[in-house]
């Protein structure tokens, strides 16, 4: 558990391929890393909370539904059970786009 989901956690963290900069110049993760980090770190936090004797073996950012006073923020997580059965959830991440308050998350099961 402990490799996937630390390899989830890196592709949340940095969202796409490093690449060696040009000789001079630096670069770090924090200036790389996606929008979207942030809240898909809250979403596997939260499932994990959710579902502790599973394990997340996959992770994709669906995307970002933007609205006047709120976002919403979607994510799917693929899970196995300690039964070897998988399973995703979707996590829907409403939050404010002037405070970034958490206005509602919800969680949804699916087989495929």
């Amino acid at each position: 558990m402990a490799v996937s989901v630390l390899l989830v956690f890196s592709t949340i963290a940095v969202g796409k391929i490093l690449t060696v900069p040009p000789e001079g110049e630096t670069t770090n993760a924090q200036e790389i890393a996606p929008a979207y980090a942030k809240w898909g770190r809250l979403a596997m936090q939260n499932v994990m909370a959710k579902y502790p004797s599973a394990d997340v073996i996959d992770y994709l950012h669906i995307g970002r539904e933007v609205g006047t006073v709120n976002s919403v923020e979607k994510f799917k997580l693929w899970l196995k059970a300690e039964d070897n059965s998988e399973f995703g959830v979707f996590v829907d991440i409403t939050f404010n786009n002037q405070t970034e308050e958490i206005v509602d998350i919800k969680y949804t099961e699916t087989k495929q």
